[in-house]
């Protein structure tokens, strides 16, 4: 099930300090006022389908969705389909978790920085909050060019906060604005007409009438102001304004009152809405930035629009491992070339080999050309001593693949970094990806495990373990596999991954049972379900299947009347019959010698996924960083994939080896978001499970429906909290603080803390936690010098009792990120056009020249174009100042009349010229005398902009160009140095 990794970015300040929620569109669900996390799902919404209409408009490919405030997850991911197929079910669980990744980040900052007047831009902070979001956008940009699209999710909701509140927060929408703000996502442009600090901006609001409490002057010369705001003083600066509400002590300072539009109560209220819209165009605009420096295939992914699944290996390299990889790669080659081109082909492959003593590199790609390359290139060799580097070619790819991913390791070896078990179930439930291991010659496998458990490591002996029982820990917790097979046999198993890498794929029902004890099992099959698949392992496994008619089949019958069964090692896999995979209860009986598991899988766009999550009093929902609190109440925030035709009944904490059941209470906030409350969190590991009844267009009654979360998740009775930063420097270490609360007073805790990198990593090794029931640590944090910009890395803390083993942990991630001074956008200048075209569309063509230029920046790194259905050249050639200038030359059809040229430079920052012929003319513009230079510039895919634009006409040419506002503004400055 795909749902949210919880980072650095989203830390609470703690358990013991809840900070006021006083400086946002802060209300949940309140009145008709708009939040946070709609502005940012609406903006995100409209601003992909946007994209998808523009890709769909460049192939010639029809695009009927009306893009408005009112578009749905599911609306979108539809339209968007690239290669839609009735017959199968699209899934937009990945686009859904994307977007609530990005908005609880954005939501977050209310907790973790509630007090910063940047952050918000109050207290006239527009300089500094102006910083916070060309820097976080710079991140965004790099992060996205590093593949790191978690991490530039996080970093982008958090910046979308800052430019959000800013609408809210300043008089922008009082002095009659109509479009947003845009210097505040640019810094070469001007942030012009601020009122100073000793300037007079308000006076006093008449009782709780704030309507025209901003002097007249002010408006009159459109002078910009915000808020001041304090929870602690009253005192603020003379004559200004003040942020209001009861949490802000200046509102009560001369003058009284306030100005944000926070909701329709707030002291401008009357016009939140119109602040609202502003602050989702916005962020459309900014959207729209990140989308020109990244171009459309990227910036899709970044949103996380994806129908398909990930195709993620992580594989023994050792010598005795050779026809396990040539098993590997005839999977991966069968599944690649099978789907290439159709709505099953995967979205993205993630490769991690791993030997002894090295593991790595990842290999994170969405071609698959490169994966097969990669994957061709591995070969077998070295070994010898048995333990190999499993959990750390693991803990990598887990790391580096998106949420949600099913991840096959294949191995016939023990783990000899088994130390890094709790430090991989961390990231498992962080990440909510399952692992399955392909185990092949497991008997040799248990035979040769007591010469590697004589064998030392680090200075430590390997403690009697079974260690097929660790993979089987790891892969129970993920709600994976573990599949032990001959050698010989492993080309029947691999079919597990074939059913895997299908879109769509749901969970319906899972248990495990170890140790194994007989039992009878039910679930539901819905008709939303197609290529429903029953998965049986275990130790010898007895089982019979009987479906809702009564109809029976036990194992021994491999084709029967409800489906086909595989036997391979302890692997028994039933395909049920087409004919037979709906009905309202299923059964099935089950017994092993020793432990058994039960999965059972579907295809459908129903589906769901959830975060454990806190809610401050009257503002948003904000995740929670690590386990929840044994024995105590918890908030779960569950959002349902499939359209309106879903309802909810129950949301059920299920204990994943026993029979304790928690019973959520349920409150719809949306049509398909729901906040669901339990009364505690159960001791041992549980399962989330979902209940609820399916509409149909064709049946008069609804049809029940059950849903699981594969993953298991745990509770603690000790909480970790962080105030971190998103990015850290390379070469410059950085110091995290960290708080240990324990109910237990006295109790001593082993610290543990790593990097999926490798990176420096220094820590206490343990804290006491003191008659306070509490204690302070700090991780410092080093990344090497050399780190490239937008490069992500996961440091994971984890604090145990080594008494009880109850432990608890935070996996924060970073981004490294060099400081940008490059703030300047390209120059694109049109110098000449050739047009002669009919007034009808003709098979004439025009052409197009234009110099672009970076100054004195870090250079340009793509060109692209949009709006146009052409070919662009380029060449680099030397002006007479020896200036390099690029010279990008285009060519269309007179049917295709338009074009904006799109220029990128190596921090992201993006220049565009648009240009369109709209009459028979011949026109021929020189250029400056220049040299030519070999070219060096890549051209990138062509996307697409719509920013408003000055436009300059010539009435006796029959042509206009037209420059958007920076790009004008980048020339003038360029002139002028």
């Amino acid at each position: 099930m795909v749902s949210l990794v919880v980072v650095a970015i989203f830390l609470l300040w703690g358990t013991l300090f809840q900070p006021p929620q006083a400086a946002a569109f802060k209300p949940l669900f309140k009145d008709d006022s708009i939040t946070h996390r709609e502005i940012t799902q609406i903006a995100i919404l409209r601003k992909t389908a946007e994209v998808c209409r523009d890709i769909a408009t460049a192939q010639g490919r029809p695009f009927t969705l009306a893009i408005n405030n009112r578009l749905t997850v599911s609306a979108v991911q539809q339209a968007c389909a690239t290669s839609p197929d009735s017959s199968s079910a699209i899934s937009s669980l990945s686009f859904y978790s994307a977007i609530i990744e990005m908005y609880l980040s954005n939501a977050a900052i209310d907790a973790v920085f509630a007090l910063s007047a940047a952050r918000h831009i109050d207290n006239e902070a527009f300089g500094e909050g102006r910083d916070l979001i060309t820097s976080g956008m710079a991140t965004v940009k790099a992060s996205v060019q590093k593949g790191s699209f978690i991490s530039g999710r996080i970093t982008l909701g958090a910046v979308c906060h800052t430019l959000q509140d800013f609408y809210s927060h300043s008089n922008w929408v009082e002095l009659g604005s109509t479009a947003p703000f845009s210097p505040l996502i640019r810094r070469e442009l001007l942030l012009d007409n601020l009122a100073d600090r000793s300037t007079p901006t308000c006076k006093s609001c008449n009782g709780k009438d704030c309507r025209d409490n901003i002097l007249p002057e002010i408006l009159l010369q459109k002078k910009l102001t915000s808020g001041y705001f304090n929870i602690v003083f009253s005192a603020k600066p003379v004559g200004k304004c003040s942020h209001g509400g009861f949490l802000d002590r200046t509102s009560s300072t001369d003058p009284t009152g306030g100005i944000n539009k926070d909701d329709i109560s707030s002291s401008h209220g009357f016009l939140h809405q119109r602040a609202a819209e502003m602050a989702i165009n916005a962020t459309m605009e900014l959207l729209q930035d990140i989308r020109l420096a990244t171009g459309n295939p990227d910036f899709l992914r970044l949103m996380g629009l994806s129908q398909t699944s990930v195709l993620a290996f992580v594989i023994d390299t050792t010598g005795s491992m050779s026809d396990d990889i040539e098993e590997a790669k005839r999977v991966s080659f069968s599944i690649i070339d099978s789907r290439r081109g159709t709505s099953e082909e995967p979205s993205e492959y993630i490769l991690v080999p791993f030997n002894d003593p090295d593991f790595g590199p990842l290999t994170r790609t969405a071609d698959a050309d490169i994966f097969k390359a990669r994957i061709n290139s591995l070969t077998a060799f070295g070994g010898g001593d048995i333990p190999e580097m499993c959990l750390s070619g693991l803990l990598l790819a887990l790391a580096g693949a998106p949420p949600s991913s099913d991840i096959f390791v294949f191995t016939d070896a023990s783990a000899k970094d088994f130390q890094l078990k709790s430090a991989v179930q961390a990231m498992i439930e962080r990440t909510k990806s399952t692992v399955t291991f392909m185990l092949t010659d497991a008997l040799s496998f248990r035979r040769r495990r007591d010469v590697s458990q004589s064998q030392q490591f680090n200075s430590r002996i390997i403690p009697t373990l079974d260690m097929i029982q660790l993979y089987r820990d790891l892969a129970q917790m993920s709600g994976g596999q573990t599949i032990e097979v001959p050698r010989a046999s492993l080309s029947q198993a691999t079919a597990v991954i074939t059913d895997a890498s299908t879109s769509a794929l749901v969970t319906v029902f899972q248990v495990v049972r170890s140790p194994a004890i007989a039992e009878n099992f039910s679930f539901v099959l819905d008709p939303s379900l197609s290529n429903v698949t029953v998965y049986v392992t275990g130790d010898s496994p007895v089982f019979t299947i009987y479906s809702p008619t009564g109809v029976s089949q036990s194992d021994s019958v491999a084709d029967g009347p409800l489906g086909s069964i595989l036997t391979v090692g302890n692997l028994r896999r039933i395909n049920l019959n087409s004919d037979n995979q709906t009905g309202m209860e299923w059964k099935i009986s089950i017994d092993s010698a020793s432990f058994y598991s039960l999965k059972v899988t579907g295809q459908s766009s129903v589906n769901f996924l959830f975060n454990f999550v806190e809610q401050s009093e009257g503002g948003d929902i904000i995740p929670k960083a690590n386990r929840p609190f044994i024995g105590r109440n918890a908030t779960l925030f569950v959002s349902v994939t499939g359209g309106d035709s879903v309802t909810v009944t129950d949301v059920l904490l299920v204990e994943a080896s026993g029979s304790d059941v928690v019973n959520g209470t349920i409150k719809a906030v949306g049509a398909t978001d729901f906040l669901v409350n339990v009364d505690r969190i159960p001791v041992g590991a549980f399962v989330v499970q979902l209940k609820g009844l399916l509409n149909h267009s064709t049946r008069s009654l609804p049809s029940q429906f059950q849903r699981q979360s594969p993953t298991q998740q745990k509770g603690s009775r000790v909480t970790i909290t962080a105030q971190p930063n998103s990015t850290i420097e390379p070469g410059i270490p950085f110091d995290l603080s960290f708080t240990l609360v324990n109910n237990a007073t006295g109790s001593n805790f082993t610290i543990r803390a790593r990097t999926d990198r490798g990176f420096s990593v220094s820590f206490p090794s343990s804290l006491n936690v003191g008659t306070e029931g509490s204690a302070q640590g700090t991780v410092t944090l080093t990344a090497p010098p050399n780190t490239q910009s937008g490069t992500d890395v996961t440091l994971t803390i984890e604090a145990e009792d080594p008494e009880s083993s109850d432990s608890n942990y935070m996996a924060l991630r970073f981004s490294v990120m060099t400081k940008v001074t490059d703030i300047f956008s390209p120059v694109c200048q049109v110098v000449s056009i050739n047009a002669d075209c009919p007034v009808e569309c003709s098979t004439a063509s025009w052409e197009l020249s234009a110099n672009l230029t970076d100054g004195n920046g870090t250079g340009i790194s793509g060109v692209s174009f949009n709006r146009g259905n052409g070919s662009l050249s380029l060449s680099i050639v030397i002006s007479e100042d020896g200036t390099n200038v690029t010279v990008a030359s285009y060519n269309a059809s007179c049917c295709s009349q338009e074009v904006e040229l799109v220029v990128v430079d190596m921090v992201g920052n993006v220049g565009t010229c648009f240009t369109s012929i709209k009459s028979v003319t011949v026109t021929t513009v020189e250029p400056s005398t220049i040299t030519n230079k070999p070219s060096t510039i890549t051209n990138k895919p062509s996307t697409i902009t719509n920013k408003p634009s000055t436009v300059i006409t010539t009435p006796n040419r029959g042509y206009f160009v037209s420059f958007s506002m920076s790009v004008l503004l980048c020339n003038l400055i360029v002139v002028l140095m």
